[in-house]
């Protein structure tokens, strides 16, 4: 990867005699091993944490001149919002905090990990006394594990492999690290790896853009957009939507690399179409009062999968969730852009989601319609449906489970949303059976069940429909979260496993012929699984009845033998009273 000096980030700041920082990188301004003492300026700190090669050499001639280019220019480190901008040297008003700690709004189990990725809040917080997070700062060492200043040991979380998949590799050490990089936090680093600069500024005030392979994840700083002769259709992702000159940006663009991106060109893989019409512009469209309307605050542009279904509607979180993590920001003092050609609207059933993300309401594209837009920030988010993204269809490698991404992005959202977990209480195991009221995949002898259920003086068992007009979605999810064993056919709702608590088991009552949808979803989550195995006590109402494909295991209802199904949620609720965070464990052994 190429990335000159002149497109560094507008955050760069002087840390002292012989180095520069960016966003807690050490970037060396003189030729590796010009440790001398006498060189000044020209020297790396001994011990500082590295940027990629490409930023490993300068000559000092060329620091006068990065120092003028550091300003407004979006790249690799950046934090986008002000929540992370905090100077060691300010001063605040006499018993003021230095520095508005609500805005980080983490889970406290996050906080080290933001520290470390940006050191100039902590160099505030050891100043500060009224820092609430003074005892993080003795676990700066924390990383999340894509940062290159991470050692393995002090990643968030590492995969756990109970055995080797041969298709994939030959050890478990080997199986942990394909895991990780599939699913994990290494998946972010590969992401930030890939980041090359197609638009280069050679002024403070020109655009930039900087894209990762195959377009999949942008960042453009300057970027203008001319909707004021577009057409819309029934296309919700036309790919011919701008013609050239009504997107791009005052800066200096390698066509040839931008072309060089197309070989994954899809409405949900890449943003390829949309910025395949980039253009080197003659014109600062700020600085030049070209635009109508000035969007100041950063902007994540979205292409959404369907709202109306979770298990494709958090794809998209989960990967706006990822996209904040390879920009190094979580504030939500941002704006989303939902990017739709279309004159349609958008169904919505989980939009309480959007308020772990940003403060305001979701903005369609079309707002800005027979305007010229300028967004000094824009990022294009990582999509829902990339071929080997997450979470859709990812080929995964078996035998592995529990990824720190996705525990982390249950936490991130459950936190934000103030959904907090309430129990369990008086020593009981909550069961909750998630019941269906559309027409196909219903538990027919549901009751039978249920009764079963109540026979068993430990359980706390409850029956919830997760019906949008009935229950709101936060409601749900406080549901979910206060659950310790969650039972459900195969179907959409059982996403919700995402925000089980750690210690829970999910139960799919019966897949459908779809084996590793849930399955692979609560391995990426890190909660126990099981699934009906014996296909001769279980009884379906019929073949079932798809619309085009005629008889399909999805598309009928089923009853279940009573004894067969207690044996197993007797298994489910085995592991979750062993398991070592469940919170009634330690009075179990007591008994």
């Amino acid at each position: 990867m190429r990335i000159v000096y002149d497109i560094l980030p507008m955050i760069l700041r002087k840390s002292g005699p012989r180095d520069l920082i960016l966003m807690g990188w050490t970037v060396p301004v003189g030729p590796p091993g010009a440790e001398d003492s006498s060189c000044g300026l020209c020297c790396p700190r001994a011990g500082g944490p590295r940027l990629p090669h490409p930023f490993a050499y300068s000559a000092c001639l060329e620091v006068a001149m990065l120092m003028l280019l550091v300003f407004g220019i979006l790249l690799h480190g950046i934090s986008l919002s002000s929540q992370e901008e905090a100077s060691p040297e300010a001063h605040g008003i006499p018993g003021e905090p230095l520095f508005n700690y609500a805005s980080i709004r983490l889970p406290e189990e996050h906080i080290p990990f933001f520290l470390h990725n940006n050191g100039h809040i902590a160099k505030v917080c050891k100043k500060d006394s009224h820092c609430p997070y003074k005892k993080h700062l003795e676990n700066l060492k924390y990383c999340w594990g894509y940062e290159d200043s991470c050692r393995p040991e002090f990643r968030f979380s590492y995969p756990v492999c109970t055995y080797v998949d041969m298709r994939w590799t030959d050890t478990l050490e080997s199986a942990q690290d394909t895991f990780w990089n599939q699913a994990d936090f290494g998946y972010a680093g590969a992401r930030l790896r890939e980041l090359r600069v197609l638009c280069q500024p050679e002024q403070t005030s020109d655009s930039s853009l900087v894209c990762s392979r195959y377009l999949q994840h942008c960042r453009a700083a300057n970027l203008y957009l001319d909707l004021r002769n577009i057409r819309r259709n029934h296309d919700r992702f036309k790919e011919d939507f701008f013609q050239t000159g009504q997107i791009g940006g005052h800066c200096k663009l390698d066509v040839r690399a931008l072309m060089s991106e197309g070989q994954r060109k899809s409405p949900l893989q890449s943003w390829f179409a949309e910025l395949q019409s980039y253009t080197q512009l003659n014109f600062r469209p700020v600085e030049d009062a070209q635009c109508d309307v000035v969007v100041e605050k950063p902007a994540y542009f979205m292409k959404l999968d369907a709202g109306v279904n979770m298990y494709h509607h958090f794809c998209d979180f989960l990967n706006l969730y990822i996209t904040q993590h390879v920009s190094n920001s979580f504030s939500t003092d941002v704006y989303i852009v939902m990017w739709d050609t279309s004159s349609y609207g958008y169904g919505d059933l989980f939009s309480d989601t959007w308020k772990a993300f940003t403060d305001y309401d979701v903005i369609p594209l079309k707002t800005y319609d027979s305007k010229r837009v300028c967004f000094k920030e824009a990022i294009f988010s990582l999509l829902p449906r990339m071929r080997y993204g997450l979470f859709y269809n990812t080929p995964l490698i078996s035998g592995c489970q529990n990824t720190g991404l996705f525990r982390a992005f249950s936490q991130h959202v459950l936190y934000r949303l103030n959904v907090t977990q309430e129990g369990p209480k008086n020593g009981k195991m909550r069961v909750t059976i998630l019941a269906r009221s559309t027409e196909y995949r219903k538990i027919l002898n549901q009751n039978e069940l249920l009764n079963a259920l109540k026979t068993v003086s430990t359980f706390e068992v409850q029956v919830v429909d997760y019906k949008y007009k009935e229950l709101g979605f936060l409601d749900q999810l406080k549901i979910t979260h206060n659950t310790d064993i969650f039972i459900g056919m195969h179907g959409a709702g059982l996403t919700h496993l995402l925000f089980l608590p750690d210690w829970a088991a999910v139960f799919e009552l019966y897949n459908c012929g779809d084996e590793r949808c849930y399955l692979d979803l609560a391995r990426l989550r890190g909660v126990y699984y099981i699934t009906w195995q014996r296909q001769n006590k279980v009884f379906p109402q019929d073949k079932g009845h798809h619309p085009t494909l005629g008889e399909h295991p999805k598309f009928t209802n089923y009853s279940f033998d009573v004894e067969e199904f207690m044996y197993l949620v007797l298994q489910a609720a085995d592991h979750v009273s062993q398991h070592p965070k469940w919170p009634l464990k330690k009075q179990h052994d007591e008994l």
